[in-house]
């Protein structure tokens, strides 16, 4: 090939890839704009269209068969998007196995929720404890993971009748109308499985999002009259303008360190890539016409969480992460999680409602907390009814971990606040010591 003719091909390449490019850009910008609009059928369509005829505009002076070279980058450009346009998981939701160690129960709540239920009855010879304790996990809209489970029992073996339950669209747990995710929802199915359990007022658990569940029941007083006592772990933010805040985080953690999550992701096939990706970019609705809910759900792998999971340990143990659960058991759904996250943005202040509580209630806060400082903080700094802070050395996020003697040391704190017990840790920080908190994480 000549110098001239190399020319001319290379140059002739780099423009159809141009080309290439630039509907693929245009199908991404149509499905933003449709909101994927018939799963993403109407971008593709509509790009495929303007694509055929800027092609018959290029080749109406051609002759022969280069009439058919503007074609070439829409064929390729077509093949390219048509894979964003075809499910490669199933349509229909489909559930985790049940667990062999713990039975399954479905309760239909007042609100319309059913939700997966599990129930860890008193064990041990020690003395039982009357007050049942209800847990809500992390996520939002998370199924329970093993590792969870496994701290549940062993507070069921220190004699906590302990009841937890898969938030709606989360695990077992039925699914919601997309539109129906929202916090207020999630205190709303909080009373209702307090009143669907029919123990009295029970103890409740919150980590992570659950706490947020957890401190919204604190600020409603319908809700927090049926809650005996309330312990908030790491919980994110409780509001808009608690969510809005920029702070610190604890001491350093494993993101970054740890080696990277193995196993399959759904972002690599290109459907659910360009979904969750448009979505996390707030370009797609939760609610969008690109994949459903139960395809989302079904597609979503733990690998796809990335360093989230690092986050939650600390820099120390990057190297020797438990496997929190297994590929059959895990369940998230990422377009309910972020659409009941922007409804905690959406909402106004709490903090008025939660000056009024009197639920007693302790907070947990992680030294290698991956949230941010002020998240705990306001909780403390609004809610009158604390009485205790527990900082948690040497773990992170996720404070029950199976790693040293966490677990148990995280069942002496509870413990000894559910049972008006001395602290087993310093009362740190205090409302008074906020200021000085917040700076020793500057």
């Amino acid at each position: 090939m000549s110098a001239i003719r190399f020319v001319r091909f290379t140059g002739r390449l780099l423009s159809a890839l141009a080309a290439v490019a630039t509907l693929v850009v245009v199908f991404l910008a149509l499905t933003a704009l449709t909101d994927g609009t018939g799963s993403g059928v109407a971008a593709w369509s509509t790009t495929l269209g303007a694509g055929t005829a800027l092609a018959l505009w290029q080749g109406r002076r051609r002759a022969g068969p280069t009439r058919l070279m503007p074609f070439l980058p829409v064929v390729v450009a077509a093949a390219l998007t048509a894979t964003v346009c075809v499910p490669t998981a199933p349509t229909a939701r489909r559930y985790p196995p049940d667990l062999p160690f713990v039975v399954t129960q479905h309760w239909s709540l007042s609100t319309g929720s059913r939700v997966a239920v599990y129930h860890y009855p008193p064990t041990g010879s020690g003395p039982r404890h009357p007050v049942p304790l209800v847990y809500l996990n992390g996520g939002p809209v998370r199924g329970i993971s093993l590792l969870d489970h496994r701290f549940l029992r062993l507070l069921a073996g220190q004699g906590y009748d302990v009841y937890t339950y898969e938030q709606a669209g989360g695990g077992r747990s039925d699914l919601l109308p997309m539109s129906q995710y929202t916090i207020s929802r999630s205190v709303r199915d909080l009373a209702a499985f307090v009143d669907r359990l029919d123990r009295g007022k029970p103890d409740v658990l919150g980590f992570s999002s659950g706490g947020v569940v957890l401190t919204r029941a604190l600020a409603a007083p319908r809700v927090a009259a049926r809650l005996h006592r309330a312990v908030v772990a790491e919980p994110g933010p409780m509001d808009g303008p608690t969510a809005q805040i920029t702070g610190h985080k604890g001491r350093k953690s494993a993101r970054g360190l740890a080696p990277a999550t193995t196993g399959p992701r759904s972002t690599h096939v290109p459907r659910y890539g360009v979904a969750f990706g448009l979505m996390r970019l707030g370009l797609l609705s939760p609610g969008t016409g690109l994949i459903g809910q139960a395809e989302g759900d079904n597609a979503f792998t733990a690998a796809d969480l990335g360093s989230d999971t690092a986050s939650a340990y600390c820099a120390r143990d990057a190297h020797r992460i438990p496997a929190e659960d297994t590929a059959q058991n895990f369940s998230f759904s990422p377009a309910a999680s972020l659409r009941i996250q922007q409804t905690v943005k959406d909402s106004p202040s709490i903090a008025p409602q939660l000056k009024r509580s009197r639920t007693p209630a302790m907070l947990m806060i992680a030294e290698c907390s991956s949230q941010l400082r002020q998240w705990a903080t306001a909780v403390l700094a609004h809610d009158p009814a604390i009485q205790r802070t527990q900082y948690m050395p040497g773990v992170g996020h996720h404070m029950w971990n199976g790693l040293d003697g966490n677990d148990d040391r995280a069942v002496a704190v509870i413990s000894a606040f559910l049972q008006g017990k001395p602290a087993p840790l310093p009362n740190h920080p205090t409302r008074d010591e906020i200021p000085a908190f917040l700076r020793d994480h500057e």
